[in-house]
């Protein structure tokens, strides 16, 4: 791990980049406890889960917690909806395109 992090720094400084030690995390996936990762002497922060494009990567590799990050989301989504769900003069139709343009789309 430690060679490959040093690989990318080197190959982004021939570009003329560099890479935000501060905000760069490491996410040790199906590997056991190393030694820390450092690049140019600072060593990198190691985290169990991050969020990359809206979608939570852990370090198991499943989609338990992004999925029940989601449904959550909906779930709230929803519940703000209440008086547009229990309302009356509102028809079915329109009902049904409020929840798959406001709860659908956290989905």
């Amino acid at each position: 791990m430690q060679i490959k992090t040093a690989s990318v720094g080197t190959a982004l400084a021939l570009l003329g980049l560099n890479m935000c030690k501060g905000k760069s995390k490491i996410l040790k996936y199906n590997m056991e406890k190393i030694n820390p990762v450092t690049l140019d002497g600072e060593t990198l922060e190691e985290v169990e889960s991050f969020t990359y494009l809206g979608s939570i990567i852990d370090e198991q590799g499943g989609s338990d917690a992004d999925v029940k990050a989601r449904i959550g989301k909906a779930r709230v989504a929803f519940l703000q909806l209440k008086n547009i769900w229990n309302s009356k003069q509102i028809s079915t139709n329109i009902k049904v395109r409020i929840f798959n343009t406001n709860v659908k789309a956290v989905l």
